[in-house]
């Protein structure tokens, strides 16, 4: 596809997404469905954007239904209610780029062949207007966020625990510090004015990024610190003595809890969810919450996530909820320490990098880096997404992003000298690929 990443159509406000662009993105929709709720999150372009794609919606006949700014999980939430949701946002991408994401009635987002049709639509010749007399209605909706949050609090019922919540100035800001008090806990929230320059720590909730939130709940003697990311799709945590708990400790911690009979997780997630899960069958896929979703459906698993900090909660909804996830895991947490849970998780050492690809390079790169890593002898290797080597003491894996212009690059090994060693290895061949 030309347009669709791995979550959604994203890219620099001004190039590829445009109030014109926002506009068409609207008509595509309304041309297929009559009903339709929009979201938008914090980001400066946001508002202008959700205007035009609420033009758009109308001006193909479609009932458009405003749920001003909220969390990407509060609109999937809403959808239920419509034939179909759109939310502006380029969730933790930086604050000068924008996009949308496209949601069904049951939280999942478009699959590949609704992907495919809307990229037909959106790179074909321009829709007819509907006429005067069935041009749509323009509609708000004021309950979204109590929506959610009575949705969260009949799964996760009462809390009695000491939180701090870093919201990063993003769409969170809404809902999650609202949730959490609701719930019974106290609440001490940082970076909570939504912002769409993200101020307070940027819209990714790195391990570098969340320090703050660390030194706050050590200080406070909270359970957990929880931080989202630019839409609340995703979150992720620090524990109770301030440590890091990022997504490739939660995903082994949440997949041995939720799953029962199959979880789903991504080719770029760490061998510990194997280790961790027991008997529970481990569905790979490719990388992005579409797809993890699309492989809960077919596969009827308990729950998926992935790396980033997307938990999905079928019981829920097939949107990664980063709501829920931030309430779900301040149970977890209250319950036992979570320091002492993922103490538990089989330890491996995974280690990222991305570089920078320009337009044009990426089947060139792709096929240098399937070259040099068959040099190596592994084990075995995979193309399901990008090409993943495994060795006797770790694996790599080679995979362009679906949501920037950039390749990246995963090691992980049992020690950190294995993994280090593997990722020069690794750096030096994606190097030499993009020159």
């Amino acid at each position: 596809m030309k347009l669709f990443g791995s979550s959604g159509i994203r890219g620099r406000f001004g190039d590829l997404i445009t109030p014109e662009f926002a506009c068409r993105v609207g008509q595509s929709v309304g041309a297929k469905y009559d009903r339709v709720v929009v979201g938008w999150d914090t980001r400066t372009t946001s508002p202008l954007l959700a205007g035009a794609v609420l033009s758009g919606l109308a001006s193909a006949g479609c009932n458009a239904c405003s749920a001003g700014m909220v969390s990407t999980p509060t609109l999937a939430n809403a959808a239920r209610d419509f034939k179909a949701g759109i939310m502006i946002t380029a969730s933790h991408n930086p604050p000068a780029d924008n996009g949308v994401k496209l949601w069904n009635p049951d939280g999942s987002s478009f699959g590949m062949g609704q992907m495919e049709e809307t990229e037909r639509f959106l790179l074909g010749e321009k829709p007819a207007l509907a006429k005067w007399d069935r041009i749509g209605r323009l509609e708000s909706v004021d309950n979204a966020v109590e929506s959610h949050i009575l949705r969260i609090s009949k799964e996760i019922g009462q809390l009695k625990a000491k939180v701090v919540v870093d919201c990063g100035n993003g769409a969170g800001t809404t809902i999650t510090p609202a949730l959490l008090r609701r719930l019974g806990c106290d609440v001490t929230v940082i970076n909570e004015q939504p912002d769409g320059s993200f101020p307070g720590r940027g819209s990714e909730p790195t391990e570098e990024n969340t320090k703050p939130l660390a030194k706050l709940v050590a200080e406070h003697g909270a359970v957990i610190g929880l931080a989202h990311d630019g839409d609340g799709d995703r979150v992720v945590a620090v524990d109770e003595k301030g440590n890091f708990a990022g997504g490739d400790a939660l995903l082994p911690l949440l997949c041995k809890l939720e799953g029962r009979s199959k979880v789903v997780v991504p080719v770029n997630a760490s061998m510990a969810v194997e280790r961790a899960v027991g008997n529970v069958q481990v569905i790979r896929c490719r990388v992005g919450d579409v797809y993890v979703s699309e492989k809960i459906k077919e596969t009827g698993a308990d729950f998926g996530g992935e790396p980033s900090g997307t938990w999905v909660f079928p019981k829920v909804s097939y949107c990664p909820d980063g709501i829920y996830a931030a309430a779900r895991l301040v149970q977890i947490a209250s319950e036992r320490p979570l320091s002492e849970r993922i103490a538990e998780i089989p330890k491996f050492f995974t280690v990222r990098k991305r570089l920078d690809m320009p337009p044009g390079m990426r089947e060139k790169a792709m096929s240098h880096v399937s070259t040099a890593l068959r040099s190596l002898n592994p084990k075995e290797t995979s193309d399901l997404d990008g090409i993943r080597a495994v060795f006797d003491d770790g694996w790599i894996l080679f995979r362009p992003s679906g949501t920037e212009p950039k390749l990246k690059i995963v090691a992980e090994a049992e020690s950190r000298e294995s993994a280090d060693r593997l990722l020069q290895t690794a750096l030096k061949i994606g190097k030499e690929a993009l020159q």
